[in-house]
């Protein structure tokens, strides 16, 4: 098979040997692959793959048909199916635990898909699982125009909820209202909203210490990227008074257990609706595996709107 291979900091397509799935595992061959900040962080050298994984082919997401499987996984077979993975995604085949697997609809593209498992699942276990958001209620989602921004705009309305796009520019303001999205600001005017019962916050402390003070009685905070700063100063009296709750959330850390319960809980609360065409996968570009390291270089660009992926030949 063929692969992106990080080798001593740079991006290079290499043959592998073909993978064979054992028990509970199937063979995926691949047609897109999502590309994410983890994988820009892991070519640097900052973030390798969990033990048990492909160490040095990066990727935690993927699409494409099962071709092959393992003991107690012949039911996937055949099947068009979107996984998380702890890596090894960016190749023409990978192996996936079957309890990390998503169908993907008839009607969806493959291509798409490539990039709905990471986000969906990281947004869907965020605002359901750990800040159980509720209808009616308000929530803010910055950094709201990359790929888990507008699956959380989507998951928020979906819910109910009334969700508050922040952006760095308007240029996308448009885009995620059609996405569900009942407000959209810009950054700078985060401070002057009303309180709000959830911040999904996809930003880091250029955003994190303003959403926070933000949040209204019983709020709830989640941290799931630190792009712009990890660190803040935090008003301990005001989570005292406001009995806020502040968590953080990664996915590829995980045990495969928890992973499983990640999946089987958005597949079940947001395969109906991706089957019936109500969730979109914004996909800003898409770049083949031989010119893999033209897709990091795009993901890097400012304005984007939605997913990188990678297309397998």
């Amino acid at each position: 098979m063929l692969a992106a291979v990080i080798t001593e900091g740079r991006l290079e397509i290499a043959e592998r040997p073909e993978p064979a799935p054992g028990p509970g595992e199937v063979r995926v061959r691949v047609a897109a692959a999502g590309l994410n900040a983890a994988d820009l962080l892991q070519l640097a050298g900052h973030y390798p793959a969990p033990a048990g994984w492909p160490p040095d082919i990066p990727g935690l997401e993927l699409a494409g048909t099962v071709d092959a499987t393992g003991p107690g996984a012949e039911g996937w077979r055949g099947r068009r199916v979107c996984a998380i993975v702890g890596g090894g995604g960016q190749a023409t085949a990978a192996l996936v635990p079957a309890a990390h697997l998503l169908a993907v609809p008839e009607g969806a593209d493959l291509r798409a898909a490539g990039a709905f498992a990471e986000a969906f699942v990281t947004a869907h276990d965020a605002l359901v699982s750990q800040a159980g958001l509720r209808r009616g209620e308000r929530l803010v989602v910055t950094g709201a125009a990359g790929g888990v921004g507008t699956a959380a705009v989507q998951i928020g309305a979906m819910l109910g909820a009334h969700p508050i796009a922040v952006t760095r520019s308007r240029a996308h303001h448009d885009a995620l209202r059609a996405l569900g999205a009942a407000e959209t600001i810009l950054a700078d005017e985060l401070a002057d909203i009303a309180p709000v019962d959830v911040v999904l916050e996809l930003v880091g402390a250029a955003t994190a210490a303003t959403s926070l003070g933000r949040l209204g009685l019983h709020g709830r905070l989640v941290v799931i990227g630190v792009g712009g700063g990890s660190r803040i100063e935090v008003d301990l009296l005001a989570v005292m008074q406001k009995r806020l709750h502040v968590t953080g959330s990664t996915l590829r850390s995980r045990s495969h257990d928890e992973k499983a319960e990640a999946v089987r809980a958005a597949a079940t609360d947001l395969g109906g609706p991706w089957s019936r065409g109500e969730l979109q996968v914004p996909v800003a570009d898409g770049f083949p595996l031989a010119e893999a390291a033209r897709a990091y270089e795009a993901f890097c660009q400012p304005g984007r709107f939605g997913h990188i992926v990678v297309e397998m030949p």
